[in-house]
């Protein structure tokens, strides 16, 4: 039987062949604008991250944690950063790779589960970028310590987050029909409803579990900001439903 994480793998990479908008790589003009200096990258759906929180990336060590899709690091690449990319998605990591031929940059894309150990020895990187994805994870602490193991000192991680308030609604997100936490490991019926309607295996998070467990794991957390769903009932509301956080390993 397979794994929730491989499971999840295989639903994404459908996804991305259906015209996932997390899956669509970014089109050579926009490579191009960004080596010029002219660029914008997302760890939620709308909110474009300050670029005061990258701080000079030429010669700087990137590692985009579950970012495939070939978005966020041929940005990175093309502002002279050396990326690696660890995404558990094919699909994902194919659309990374087919930008970095196209545009001639070299790149190391592992495809692995980031919720085993990172394969990475300690300090190796400056920068990590985590994209909203550990909602597709049961156990998110042990992220959080493997991201600031792989962290040189000074280095910051920044991430994107559903901080849990979409799983409380339907589809129309109008009545309240879930209650929290939810993890359809633990319920049976909610199992088959996440594959019934092609959701993936998700699980809410709450902002106090994914803070604090960044704190536990030595961060000290530099910055947020909150971000909305970019469509649907809640975003027309102005509901936050996302939270972004640049944490630094002191």
């Amino acid at each position: 039987m397979k794994s929730y994480q491989e499971e999840n793998a295989r639903i994404i990479d459908s996804w991305c062949e259906e015209g996932w908008e997390w899956g669509e790589p970014i089109p050579h003009e926009v490579f191009e604008k960004a080596k010029a200096g002219e660029w914008d990258v997302l760890l939620t759906p709308t909110k474009p991250v300050p670029h005061e929180w990258f701080g000079d990336l030429s010669g700087r060590r990137v590692l985009g944690l579950a970012s495939g899709g070939g978005q966020q690091i041929p940005i990175f690449s093309a502002l002279g950063a050396d990326c690696t990319l660890l995404d558990y998605s094919e699909k994902q990591c194919e659309s990374d790779r087919m930008v970095a031929r196209r545009e001639g940059y070299a790149v190391e894309i592992l495809r692995a589960d980031m919720t085993k150990p990172l394969p990475f020895p300690d300090e190796s990187f400056d920068l990590i970028f985590h994209p909203v994805s550990n909602c597709y994870v049961e156990e998110i602490a042990p992220i959080f310590r493997e991201c600031y193991r792989v962290l040189k000192k000074g280095g910051a991680l920044l991430g994107g987050y559903d901080i849990g308030i979409n799983y409380l609604f339907d589809e129309e997100e109008t009545t309240v029909t879930n209650s929290l936490p939810f993890n359809p490991l633990k319920d049976p019926a909610l199992y088959e409803k996440s594959m019934q309607y092609d959701w993936g295996i998700q699980f809410s998070h709450t902002v106090e579990e994914q803070l604090r467990s960044q704190l536990r794991a030595g961060f000290a957390l530099a910055d947020l900001y909150e971000d909305t769903n970019g469509s649907g009932r809640l975003h027309e509301l102005g509901v936050p439903c996302f939270l972004a956080v640049r944490a630094v390993k002191v």
